[in-house]
């Protein structure tokens, strides 16, 4: 059982930076890929980057290359999202997510329903 918390959101505006942490609970976060998602008023819920559970492997959707870095710490057992260059479309609540699965292959982890434990959601707004 893994437990997740976000916090980092904020109200920023365009061009700025934020650091969304995800705080994880139980003994074997080391042992789960993560990723964030992110939901827009009135959309649905869009993938943004996963990690792989050693940190070796990163994924993102293409509107985040080069702005957001996703990293982890296994043994603060803490999930990262580095997000630079923030533009108003960016604005969302922002979850973590956690799979119980190693690697990133056959992009699973673009998929919601792959991850089994999910965080409460932070929220980002950017304004222009």
């Amino acid at each position: 059982q893994v437990q997740l918390v976000e916090s980092g959101g904020g109200l920023v505006q365009t061009g700025d930076s934020l650091r969304l942490s995800c705080a994880a609970s139980g003994r074997t976060f080391s042992s789960y890929a993560t990723g964030w998602f992110r939901q827009a008023p009135g959309k649905e819920r869009e993938f943004v980057a996963a990690i792989s559970s050693g940190g070796g492997s990163t994924a993102y959707v293409d509107s985040v290359k080069g702005r957001f870095t996703i990293s982890r710490d296994n043994a603060k057992k803490t999930l990262y999202l580095q997000m630079n260059s923030l533009k108003p479309a960016d604005t969302a609540v922002y979850y973590c997510a956690a799979a119980v699965r190693i690697g990133l292959g056959s992009s699973w982890y673009k998929y919601g329903r792959e991850y089994d434990y999910w965080g409460q959601g932070t929220q980002v707004t950017v304004s222009s």
